[in-house]
């Protein structure tokens, strides 16, 4: 379970900054560390968790590495979201329509017993 790994790594909240930061826009760690108030080494070892989180890759341009969010890490994680919101949905439909049935079998109880 890969998606157990990102939201680990996400769960640091300088490092979700800088994952957002990195999918906002790719960027090389000197360029990234300069949007934040920790150090460049703190910002490659934030990313360094990210990277073996699946979340971000990166790229050797010259002397630089450019790190970019990885789509499949990303899906990983989206898909895991949906698969709970579509549970979470599907019991709060069952909750509705319960809750409907029991509020019509009341109002219908009632309007029986004021008839009489």
């Amino acid at each position: 379970m890969a998606y157990e790994r990102g939201f680990a790594a996400l769960a640091d909240p300088t490092r979700r900054d800088i994952f957002e930061r990195v999918v906002q826009a790719p960027g090389p760690v000197g360029e990234l560390a300069a949007s934040f108030s920790v150090s460049r080494p703190a910002v490659s070892q934030h990313l360094r968790v990210l990277a073996d989180a699946g979340l971000v890759t990166v790229r050797v341009e010259g002397a630089r590495r450019v790190y970019s969010a990885d789509p499949r890490g990303i899906s990983e994680l989206r898909s895991y979201v949906e698969r709970m919101w579509s549970g979470a949905l599907s019991e709060f439909e069952k909750a509705a329509r319960t809750q409907a049935r029991t509020t019509a079998d009341r109002r219908s109880t009632t309007a029986s017993e004021e008839s009489r």
